[in-house]
């Protein structure tokens, strides 16, 4: 992971989308650390849409409806989960800054979060940053078995819907690699984001069950 200098100034929403738009992002050491600095991998984890695969028992899973699924309903939530630390996550990089600005890209339509909700409770979802045809996915967390790999794929199944042409996920690890998550190096990084974002579209945050079972079940053969 390659660092930029830390920044100075204070970070807004302005300045989030410049950065992803250059192909950086924005980190903390942790959330209470108040300084920032942005990071430019030398290699870039993305999720391919075209080639994304469910494993089949959890495609089960999200044909069963074990989670009520919503979006942009509970943003503030989803991104205050994503920075608590648990037995498995001892630290996070999420700190008031990001937070303060996240949630103003979201008051402004430019991020947006998946939540897996069971008797009223939220127990799993993401969020992340939409620029043009392309979606940054920023951090995701479970309180639930499957309850973050349901969201993922609701959130693919949207992207899909609406033409996204790259899904970043900015590191791939084991969890995102089940799904066909891969690592390609910055400068075939830097191509793909700059054709994205030349394109616009509008994140189907509300699709009726209908136009979701399309891109969820597009194989109706497949179990």
């Amino acid at each position: 992971m390659d660092r930029k200098s830390a920044q100075q100034t204070q970070l807004t929403a302005e300045l989030v989308l410049r950065a992803y738009a250059a192909g950086i992002f924005p980190m903390a050491e942790n959330r209470d650390d108040p300084t920032v600095f942005w990071v430019d991998p030398r290699v870039r984890g993305v999720l391919p849409l075209e080639t994304f695969h469910i494993p089949r028992k959890l495609r089960k899973i999200v044909r069963r409806g074990d989670f009520e699924v919503q979006c942009d309903s509970a943003f503030a939530d989803v991104i205050d989960r994503c920075a608590q630390t648990t037995a498995e996550r001892h630290e996070t990089w999420i700190n008031k800054e990001i937070r303060g600005a996240y949630i103003d890209l979201h008051d402004r339509g430019f991020a947006h979060s998946v939540e897996c909700w069971r008797k009223g409770e939220l127990v799993g979802g993401l969020y992340g940053v939409s620029l043009g045809c392309a979606f940054f996915g920023e951090s995701m967390f479970s309180r639930e078995t499957n309850a973050s790999k349901v969201a993922l794929v609701h959130l693919v199944a949207r992207l899909r819907m609406a033409n996204y042409r790259l899904l970043d996920t900015q590191f791939v690890t084991d969890h995102l690699r089940q799904f066909g998550a891969v690592e390609i190096p910055c400068r075939v990084y830097l191509e793909r984001l700059e054709d994205a974002i030349r394109y616009q579209t509008v994140f189907p945050a509300d699709p009726t069950p209908e136009q979701l079972d399309v891109w969820l079940f597009p194989d109706p053969g497949v179990d």
